[in-house]
Formats: structure tokens, C-alpha cells, sequence
């Protein structure tokens, strides 16, 4: 019998967080040996079963992320931009083959840039979106990209929950990404992400973005292609968290290749759905 893969949670009281620490203690294959929060949280110290009304899981709560990394095969990441940016950078510093796969999402070029230095000493992966349904869609959407004739219009729409703290989403902005490699176009030359006022005509070749934000929604997406006479539309609704989680729990036992590991690198939900 293979040992379970180990897991350490970051950012594990969160709505995201609390999925996957859900998932990893259900998973047969998986044990839960760390689960990190702040140290303001009301949470701290608590058992992490417990604090999603189960069983005792045996696993407290705690900020002290170095003890939990050298009990850890693999730590999945659902914190904030600042917290994923040092972390990456500690572990790149051990020098741990220990894998780091982060569902978070906002990050500035600057944390993007340290982000992708510290992979060339760990492995990590960047889920813009940790469900499966995305990252057919983000495949999709960039063969659609290649199809169309040059004067199609592309548009991305998106609804979130009225607490989502940025716009567009993680996951608009990598259907964009994905439909500019598809278009052979820089993204960020290309993309509008607010129109006000007398915008004037369309520029064309431009990825529109549009943002709505409200009541608990989890959120939805959708990227137009749209030409004179006819459009294609390719849509993603999500209708319960558990989709996040279990992207998740997939991109866990991705990265832990069968207990070998993966080499350092960038890698994206895309060699998850992949393999």
C-alpha cells in the first residue's frame, strides 16, 4: 500500500480553504499534516476536523508554516497574494522538492515575476481556477482563438459574489490570456478591462472585459466570439465550491507523480487535464 500524500493547507479558513482541507481528509489517498492561518485568526489552534464540524482530524491550526513544510509532500495554497509570493520564495530557498500549487489570484507583475524565479528551484503550480470545467474551457477558448478570421470580436463577461475583491476574476483574465496565445497577440497590448464614456469605435483585434458583481454567486463565465453574421459563445457556470476542491485534490495527486515528484518548473491546471 502506497504512504498517503501529505498535505498542508494554506489560508485554511476561507471558503476555499475549508473546501480543501474537506477534501484532503476525505480522500483515501491523503492526510492532512498541516492546515496554516494568521496569527490574528479566531481559528488559531483549533483542530481543523472540528472547525468543519467533524471528527477530530488530529491536525490543529497553526502559523507556523516551516514545521508544517518538513511533515509536507505537497501544500496547496488558498491565501492571499503577499502570503503565496513569500512562500514560494521560502520554500525556493530550502530548496524543497516539496511542490506548491496555489488557487490564488490578483497577483501584481511584480509577485508574478518572483513567483516564476523561485519555480526554477521548487515546482509550482498557478491555478488561475482550480476547476476541471476551466481548464477545458481555457483549451477551448484558445483553439476557438485560432479559428476565427482576424476581424472577429472577442468579449469576456463575468459575474462573482459581491465580496470577490478583484476585477476581472483570476479566471477572466486567464480565458484572456488564452485566447491571445491563441490569436498570436500580446495580452496586455490587447486587453480592455473598463469602457466608459465616449469610448468611440471598437479597436480592432481588442479583448473586451465586462464585470458584474453581486448577491452569492460563484461565479460565471463567458468569452463571445462575435463577427457580423453570426457568434460563438463557450460558457462556464459554477454551481458548488466542491468543483474548486476537487481541481484541487486532482492537482495534488498531479504534482506528487506517484511519490516521485515533480521537476522545478511553472505549471498550470493545463498539464493537470492533460496528463
Amino acid at each position: 500500500m502506497k504512504p498517503a500524500i501529505k498535505v498542508t493547507v494554506l489560508g485554511s479558513t476561507g471558503r476555499l480553504g475549508r473546501a480543501i482541507c474537506a477534501a484532503v481528509l476525505d480522500a483515501p489517498d491523503m492526510k492532512l499534516v498541516g492546515a496554516i492561518v494568521r496569527s490574528q485568526s479566531s481559528y488559531l489552534g483549533e483542530d481543523i476536523g472540528e472547525m468543519l464540524d467533524r471528527e477530530p482530524a488530529g491536525c490543529l491550526t497553526t502559523v507556523s508554516f516551516e514545521d508544517a513544510l518538513e511533515l509536507s509532500d505537497v501544500v496547496v495554497d488558498a491565501s492571499m497574494p503577499a502570503m503565496t509570493v513569500s512562500v514560494a520564495e521560502r520554500m525556493a530557498v530550502q530548496g524543497r522538492s516539496c511542490g506548491l500549487i496555489t488557487g490564488v489570484t490578483g497577483f501584481t507583475a511584480a509577485q508574478l515575476k518572483r513567483i516564476t524565479t523561485a519555480s526554477k528551484r521548487t515546482p509550482i503550480l498557478m491555478a488561475g481556477n482550480f476547476s476541471l470545467g476551466i481548464a477545458v474551457v481555457e483549451a477551448l477558448v484558445e483553439q476557438a482563438a485560432t479559428l476565427p478570421a482576424k476581424d472577429w470580436d472577442i468579449e469576456i463577461s463575468e459575474t462573482h459574489h459581491r465580496l470577490k475583491a478583484d476585477a476581472p476574476s483570476g479566471t477572466a483574465l486567464l480565458l484572456g490570456h488564452a485566447a491571445a496565445r491563441g490569436r498570436g497577440v500580446n495580452h496586455e497590448t490587447m486587453a480592455v478591462t473598463a469602457r466608459e464614456g465616449v469610448t468611440g469605435p471598437r479597436r480592432p483585434g481588442s479583448i473586451g472585459y465586462a464585470v458584474s458583481r453581486g448577491g452569492s454567486i460563484i461565479g460565471e463565465h463567458q468569452v463571445r466570439f462575435l463577427s457580423d453574421l453570426e457568434d460563438i459563445a463557450i460558457t462556464h457556470r459554477a454551481h458548488d465550491r466542491r468543483i474548486f476542491a476537487r481541481g484541487a485534490i486532482a492537482a495534488v495527486r498531479w504534482m506528487c507523480q506517484e511519490g516521485e515528484g515533480r521537476k522545478p518548473g511553472l505549471y498550470s491546471m493545463q498539464d493537470v487535464v492533460k496528463a
